[in-house]
């Protein structure tokens, strides 16, 4: 009899794993989504043996549609399929609030539609990044309660995370080392029997808190790293230097990686994971201790598109233009290269900061073609989003940026002004097109505050 498996929420994490698991022999998967405005309509898309992702995600188109020529996967918006789950994932979001504090509505709906109808023996798993402590004091409870089942003797329960990212979202899985704790050793085995299907490399066992910790400061870790490269960039513009310059010098030395600045950090996890490694600590915590680098690294990596905007601002000053009379181009909407990814997207706080001050502003993204942060139409074409615009921004390292007709754009823009959040273009040869050029980390303008 094949094992039954319900993955709950269908975006970036639950749908390659349901389609990795669905192509396993022996494995049947539905994967559970609820049918909003929003996101409904990924059940159509699914179905019809589609991916919903618009960026390039090697082998995931194929595999879904195998997997669903195959009928050992689906999706539906019925929770009762949760009756029959042998293996309940759990994916769903759990952002946090402009407080920092994680809002687990979703969550906890979920919870509650898996206690009412978990069987007996089931055994689910929490993939979703959670505060430490959130499995067992949250997930667990709820379960419990409405099952009336004991975690760990009537089911067994485990966290484990994907580190995942757009457009490797196979090859993670896949390849990267896995982290499994369960909240008994039989919890963790069974866990790990099921990811030893589908991931090649090792997989480790510990607790579930260990398992949440690692998470969230492998992610606050990467938080940090960057927070320091962006304010050595900032340094390194006020005092005229090329901080990618600077970086080549410190990691020619082999044990170095100081990390690259950029215009913003942006996804589902870098700008939340550390809140949540500080709320796990305030409600779980022997005691209260701030971790102070990060709140200070989230402050220096927030302020990066503000600081964009003040890059726009004195490139045009320098060319006469004031904000008031101009119109930008922001280049990528999309938070990562070549993904159609807009969770947390750091041109979000720069398109509110450039309108503050009185532009107009133009989107361009060659992914993504909605995005609900606002109602600006997302161009395709990058000459019609720059014709008359005084100054193109460049948020996003699209691959599409790298192989720009620079004498045209020149002909067809108002104002020769260009940006570079994400050291994507050569100072050289727009100076010598003629453009007036701004970059994070690169000399020409003074350091802003933060």
């Amino acid at each position: 009899m094949a094992t039954k498996i319900v993955v709950i929420g269908m975006g970036y994490v639950g749908i390659p794993a349901a389609a990795l698991l669905a192509d396993v022999d022996g494995y049947e998967v539905v994967g559970l989504q609820r049918r909003s405005k929003r996101s409904g309509w990924k059940i159509d898309v699914l179905n019809s043996g589609e991916s919903p992702f618009e960026g390039d995600e090697p082998g995931l188109d194929e595999l879904i549609a195998k997997v669903v020529k195959k009928k050992t996967f689906r999706v539906t918006d019925d929770v009762d399929v949760l009756k029959d789950a042998d293996v309940i994932l759990i994916d769903v979001q759990t952002p946090t609030d402009a407080q920092h504090m994680p809002q687990y509505v979703s969550l906890r709906e979920v919870s509650k539609n898996v206690g009412q109808r978990i069987k007996k023996g089931a055994l689910v798993i929490v993939e979703s990044t959670v505060a430490p402590g959130t499995t067992q004091n949250v997930v667990q409870k709820i379960i419990e309660k409405e099952s009336g089942l004991e975690g760990g003797k009537d089911f067994d329960l485990a966290f484990s995370y994907e580190r995942v990212m757009p457009g490797k979202l196979l090859e993670y899985i896949i390849n990267m080392p896995r982290v499994v704790g369960g909240i008994t050793p039989e919890s963790t085995q069974r866990a790990v029997d099921l990811y030893s299907k589908i991931v090649n490399e090792k997989i480790y066992t510990t607790d579930t808190l260990s398992a949440e910790l690692a998470k969230t400061i492998e992610n606050a870790y990467r938080d940090v790293n960057i927070a320091f490269a962006n304010e050595m960039a900032l340094v390194c513009e006020s005092l005229g230097v090329n901080v990618y310059k600077i970086i080549e010098l410190i990691n020619a030395r082999h044990d170095r990686h100081m990390h690259i600045p950029g215009a913003g950090v942006g996804g589902h996890c870098l700008p939340k994971d550390p809140w949540l490694l500080r709320y796990g600590l305030y409600e779980y915590g022997s005691w209260k201790i701030e971790p102070e680098f990060i709140s200070l690294s989230r402050r220096i990596n927030d302020h990066m598109p503000i600081h964009m905007s003040t890059l726009v601002e004195n490139g045009l000053s320098s060319r006469n233009v004031s904000m008031q009379d101009a119109t930008v181009t922001v280049l990528g909407v999309a938070y990562l290269e070549n993904s159609d990814d807009t969770r947390n997207t750091p041109a979000a706080p720069l398109i509110g900061a450039i309108q503050a001050k009185g532009a107009v502003v133009r989107l361009h993204d060659p992914y993504v073609h909605q995005w609900e942060f606002t109602n600006h139409e997302i161009l395709r074409d990058i000459y019609k989003a720059a014709t008359e615009s005084d100054c193109l921004v460049l948020v996003t390292k699209h691959k599409e940026y790298r192989s720009l007709d620079f004498e045209k754009l020149k002909k067809l823009m108002r104002t020769p002004v260009i940006v570079d959040g994400r050291n994507v273009f050569d100072r050289d040869e727009l100076d010598a097109k003629g453009f007036e050029y701004r970059a994070v980390g690169k000399a020409g303008i003074r350091r802003t505050q933060h």
